[in-house]
């Protein structure tokens, strides 16, 4: 008789759902089925179980040819690299728990590295933007309870949060929003007609690229200033229709995207969106959340943020924590060649960094630690993999709200497969040899 472990944290995106259940063989060693997950969430514990999974570290030699090694000769491998070099770029930290995202900016500070996360390419502008302005914002369940006017500006939940609107946005029902999607107006900001746009009581398709436009509107249709006919190709009328709506809510929470932090204007966006929400704050209440992507990336800016001050793009190769994005984020030391060693983990920068970064990676001695096959492990000198963190070994990770949960164990790992956190502790014990500490 199959066992069930409830209460089980989901370790995909930023919603970190904590309702799933999970089905598990009697000796407890194999899942069997995922209940309440959306399927990519599913497809992640099950994945765990593939016949065909890497369990064993391996080095690729120049022929493109692998060899199996042990942890022990990995973890030799990675501090040699990291202590030969003179500007490690240590990358990722997205998809691991803070516990060893810690020891990891250990390690960093021991080589003089450079410790940088996947903000750097999707929510950085949201983290400068809030630096710049701060941030009026709330928790996930605060705006379930609460908001019956949600805008999506810039971001497709059905298919990048896919329960998302099921669990906290537009369908459960609340303590003041007992309908629940009957209780709510629901925004869409998009240039595109995506699937959540069709879920959209209002849709207001701008034109790409004109969302500092759009967004400066609405401040003045907040107020009944006159607007031009057209802004950003959205009529008048419509911006004053919606202005009027959101206004008259109970409470309105903004949930935004990588279509407003990665296209034109970047921070500059989001520091206007602050804007609008601070104004909305004079007729109701309003608050405005990043959709965060990866399950603890909001987890790795909280962990660089006690130890070092700053979210993302920490330069620690001059002894002491300096923080510049556009000098010190991954992409721009890639491009120009500053670094030479790249340790890549919990991130697959081999599929979301242009290919001349991806090229320059391939070129320099590196790292990859991850439990799949990915783009990243295809052109690094050696593949680690190790413990699914949220499947086979627990840690703390933060919501995309900043909340934090903890993160269950469910089966054992494949044996002799070490956790992410275990393997940086032994990396970090030979990095001290290797400086004499």
């Amino acid at each position: 008789m199959a066992n069930i472990v409830s209460d089980v944290i989901c370790p995909f995106c930023g919603t970190l759902c904590d309702d799933l259940e999970v089905e598990v063989s009697d000796d407890g060693k194999k899942i069997l089925e995922v209940y309440h997950a959306c399927a990519i969430g599913a497809e992640k514990f099950l994945h765990s179980q593939a016949d065909d999974r890497i369990t064993r570290p391996r080095m690729q030699d120049d022929d493109g040819n692998w060899t199996e090694v042990s942890y022990e000769e990995a973890a030799k491998y990675t501090a040699k690299i990291l202590c030969d070099a003179k500007k490690p770029l240590m990358y990722g930290w997205s998809s691991t728990s803070c516990e060893a995202q810690s020891v990891g900016h250990s390690v960093a500070e021991a080589v003089g590295g450079i410790v940088d996360n996947t903000a750097t390419v999707c929510h950085g502008s949201s983290l400068i933007a809030v630096q710049d302005v701060g941030i009026p914002s709330c928790t996930l369940g605060e705006a379930m309870n609460r908001a019956d006017r949600v805008v999506f500006w810039g971001c497709n939940p059905a298919h990048a949060h896919p329960r998302h609107m099921s669990r906290y946005s537009v369908y459960p029902r609340g303590f003041f929003t007992g309908k629940g999607s009957k209780s709510r107006k629901v925004f869409v900001i998009d240039p595109r007609k995506t699937d959540t746009a069709s879920l959209a009581d209002v849709h207001l398709q701008l034109e790409q690229g004109r969302d500092y436009e759009l967004l400066s509107a609405l401040r003045v249709a907040f107020r009944g200033e006159k607007l031009p006919d057209f802004v950003a190709g959205i009529p008048k009328d419509q911006i004053y229709e919606a202005a009027d709506l959101l206004k008259s809510g109970r409470f309105v929470i903004i949930y935004f995207g990588m279509g407003v932090t990665q296209s034109l204007g970047k921070n500059h966006n989001i520091d206007i969106a602050i804007a609008v929400t601070r104004d909305l704050n004079d007729y109701t209440k309003a608050a405005i959340m990043p959709m965060r992507g990866h399950y603890n990336v909001t987890g790795s800016g909280q962990v660089l943020g006690w130890q070092y001050g700053f979210p993302f793009c920490v330069d620690l190769s001059r002894g002491i924590a300096r923080y510049n994005p556009g000098e010190t984020s991954s992409n721009d030391l890639l491009i120009r060649d500053e670094v030479d060693a790249v340790f890549v983990l919990g991130s697959d920068p081999g599929a979301h960094f242009p290919n001349s970064s991806v090229k320059k990676i391939s070129q320099l001695p590196s790292v990859a630690i991850d439990p799949h096959l990915t783009p990243t492990t295809a052109v690094c000198k050696l593949h680690v993999p190790v413990a699914f963190v949220g499947v086979e070994v627990g840690g703390c990770c933060y919501r995309m709200d900043n909340v934090p949960i903890e993160a269950r164990k469910v089966v054992d790992p494949p044996e002799g497969m070490l956790s992410d956190q275990e393997f940086l502790e032994m990396v970090l014990a030979e990095v001290r040899k290797c400086k004499g500490v």
